[in-house]
């Protein structure tokens, strides 16, 4: 049960109600997850889901690549909901079962693509050490060019937002699951 309850329509003011909409539209008519607790801060749920879609509609990465850099963070944070959303994203961008799997148990996946490689040791990296040595960042440079790259970036700080967001307030899972261990 989460820390935070759902705001229900009549609890909501007009802001929260227009900026409840605009997170739903895309989302199959349903604000959940991180954003049912940021819109108790109109202005930070507006501000998250501006950010949130730019790196997710207008992403140079390729959706595999960054379902994957999504992934390594929800499982270092053991990010449930972030997990179960982002797993489904994940299978329909072509991560192999394998890699899913792999990430899930904590253990290094095998990957066949160099970008998604580069991108797993960056966002390990940075999780465990909380900077790039130097080779690591020149690699990820080399194969993303800086403008991408900083987009790797923010998104990993991003989805790190919204797995401290859904771990403090303990965010459920639809259906009540727990696909991480």
């Amino acid at each position: 049960m989460s820390r935070v309850a759902e705001l229900a329509d009549e609890q909501m003011s007009p802001d929260q109600k227009r900026i409840r909409d605009e997170i739903a539209g895309p989302r199959g008519g349903h604000a959940r997850g991180p954003f049912a607790i940021w819109l108790r801060h109109p202005a930070l749920a507006d501000a998250a889901n501006r950010l949130g879609n730019v790196l997710r509609q207008k992403s140079r990465l390729e959706p595999r690549a960054f379902e994957l850099m999504v992934l390594v963070i929800a499982r270092h944070w053991s990010a449930q909901y972030e997990w179960h959303v982002h797993e489904a994203a994940a299978r329909a961008a072509g991560l192999p079962n394998d890699v899913i799997e792999a990430i899930r148990a904590k253990k290094r996946p095998a990957l066949e693509r160099e970008q998604e490689k580069i991108v797993y040791d960056a966002i390990t990296e940075l999780n465990e050490s909380r900077a790039l040595a130097p080779a690591t960042y020149e690699r990820a440079l080399a194969a993303f060019g800086l403008e991408v790259l900083i987009e790797l970036i923010a998104g990993a700080g991003f989805y790190t937002m919204v797995a401290m967001t859904l771990d403090a307030f303990e965010a459920p899972v639809p259906g009540g699951g727990r696909p991480l261990p």
